[in-house]
């Protein structure tokens, strides 16, 4: 088996594949190094400028990074040095933890390593996600730190299993398959709304193409749902579709907005208004310091006017 993107993905034990390089230079975020250790600092300044904002709006920020599977499973690593207490997620929990925004701070680290020899694995073997396993076990922690009772069935909604090359399988040759179980958590909730984006990609036939830019709204208005409205600002470990952290929420809340970004678009928050702002994540996107000046709607038409295959995600 030989890799077609030299150091881009690390082969482990067991057939385990992990993102090591690409654009966020994932390796080199858990080497020691003064460039990395001020970014992480002024990541915590940016979660405290933003609960604050948050709470001048009467809103509650709350922030959470989805490991890397480096972080969780370095047993699984075979021959590859890394020190997992330097993983990003764990070296700003600790400077949050002595933060005045420390409350705004979920700490995914801490229940997925206690439970990654769960069976099934909490992400999945050849490709950077969670698996649903991995989601729901999250999704848990992050409604408790959200003051909210999930609903009791969600493991048991309906899934299917199909076998895939995943996003890191296909940078190896030949691309290893891997079975993946997808979850319909929505039951309850309906979409509502959907921007220009979302609706011009799907009558395309190009949903799998569509990151940052992408807003979805779900409501639903079942008696037991939590009646806060929640905004989502997230990335693919969330998605805009309803099989990972977005459908979820979507089950558990009155009103659920997600957008794919990890800039926050404050003129879309105070049009809102939500009870919650939820920002979710992947740690290696903790190379880039947003500057919260994102403009959905501007980005959307520009993304619109943009030749096809010139997305990125954020």
């Amino acid at each position: 088996m030989t890799k077609r993107d030299g150091d881009l993905v690390h082969v482990g034990q067991d057939g385990w594949l992990f993102l090591t390089g690409g654009t966020n230079a994932v390796l080199r975020q858990y080497r020691p190094s003064l460039a990395g250790a001020w970014r992480l600092r002024r990541w915590r300044r940016l979660i405290e400028r933003r609960t604050a904002r948050a709470a001048g709006l009467g809103i509650r920020h709350l922030h959470v990074v989805v490991p890397e599977k480096l972080s969780i499973y370095d047993h699984k690593l075979d021959g590859l040095r890394l020190d997992p207490a330097r993983a990003p997620a764990r070296r700003l929990g600790a400077l949050m933890a002595r933060s005045s925004a420390a409350g705004a701070w979920i700490d995914l680290v801490g229940p997925l390593r206690a439970a990654r020899e769960a069976d099934p694995p909490l992400y999945r073997r050849t490709d950077t996600h969670w698996s649903p396993e991995g989601c729901l076990l999250c999704f848990h922690a992050i409604m408790r730190a959200l003051g909210a009772v999930p609903p009791p069935d969600l493991a048991g909604r309906p899934s299917a299993c199909h076998e895939s090359v995943l996003d890191l399988g296909m940078k190896l040759d030949p691309s290893p398959r891997e079975s993946v179980r997808f979850f319909e958590f929505r039951r309850d909730a309906a979409r509502v709304q959907a921007n220009a984006l979302v609706e011009t990609f799907e009558a395309e036939g190009r949903l799998m193409d569509l990151h940052v830019g992408a807003n979805v709204v779900y409501r639903n208005e079942n008696p037991a749902a939590d009646p806060r409205t929640l905004v989502l600002f997230g990335d693919s470990c969330a998605h805009f579709d309803t099989f990972f952290l977005t459908g979820l929420l979507a089950e558990s809340f009155r009103e659920v907005h997600f957008v794919w970004s990890s800039s926050l678009d404050w003129d879309y928050v105070a049009r809102v208004r939500p009870h919650l702002l939820l920002v979710e994540m992947a740690e290696r996107f903790l190379a880039r310091l947003p500057d919260d000046r994102f403009d959905l709607d501007a980005f959307a038409r520009a993304r619109l006017a943009a030749p096809r295959g010139s997305d990125a995600r954020v």
